[in-house]
């Protein structure tokens, strides 16, 4: 099946060329698209001197949300059947997207997640990191009966009809667990396979405590509110 791995990078010249290397190793096949959301340092010219596919640079930088969706239009119109999310900050470890695309390939699924808790792997998240995962573990399963056991995890696989829906409508600001809703939502089948992931490669992250209480707020009320808008319409 004709694949894209996309990649929303912002700021990250120091892993970029290392990341799609790995990428290029582990799926030749794959074609690469790297979306540069309005980075202030290297990371367009980095990426495109380790030639991927396609490196497209937003204007302005218009958080995960946006340049992930810029990755799908760019997967809806190029045709794709399949398209990988990948961080370009080296954790998520492109030999293991095996995993995530089994599922896809053997049409059990319509969205794999790679998930860092499903099985035992040594990973161990930060403090912050580990509550909001439990606490969104916990939403989700209270709103869909369903448990996931990585909700955050960016590192996933989608087949050509998600792609679709993705170009039309994505979450804007910390989109991973929105996007799980909006999938349960349209009855499209989400599920997990267990991967190993790694610490990152370079650079520091920018989630940080106060920015991790911001983003719980934040997608705990867009979920509640879609919530109240589902229930108002069965009535």
């Amino acid at each position: 099946m004709k694949l894209l791995v996309i990649i929303p990078a912002y700021n990250e010249a120091a892993s970029i060329a290392a990341v799609i290397a790995d990428v290029r190793a582990a799926l030749p096949e794959a074609d690469i698209a790297v979306v540069n959301d309005g980075s202030a340092d290297a990371t367009a010219a980095v990426a495109r001197a380790a030639g991927p596919d396609a490196v497209i640079d937003l204007p302005v930088n218009l958080g995960i949300g946006g340049a992930v969706q810029t990755g799908y239009l760019y997967a809806a119109r190029g045709g794709y059947e399949l398209a990988v999310q990948i961080d370009a900050d080296g954790q998520h470890d492109p030999r293991e997207l095996a995993h995530i695309l089994q599922p896809l390939c053997e049409g059990r699924a319509d969205c794999c997640i790679g998930s860092r808790f499903l099985q035992r792997t040594g990973y161990r998240a930060p403090w912050n990191r580990r509550l909001g995962i439990w606490f969104f573990t916990w939403m989700i399963r209270w709103m869909t009966g369903k448990r996931f056991t990585d909700p955050t995890s960016g590192f996933r696989a989608v087949n050509r009809p998600i792609i679709e829906l993705f170009a039309r409508d994505y979450p804007e600001d910390y989109p991973e667990v929105e996007a799980i809703m909006l999938l349960e939502r349209r009855g499209l089948r989400v599920c997990e396979a267990s991967v190993v992931m790694r610490g990152r490669q370079a650079g520091r992250s920018s989630i940080t405590p106060l920015k991790s209480l911001y983003y719980m707020l934040k997608v705990t009320l867009a979920l509640c509110i879609t919530r109240f808008r589902d229930v108002s319409a069965v009535r």
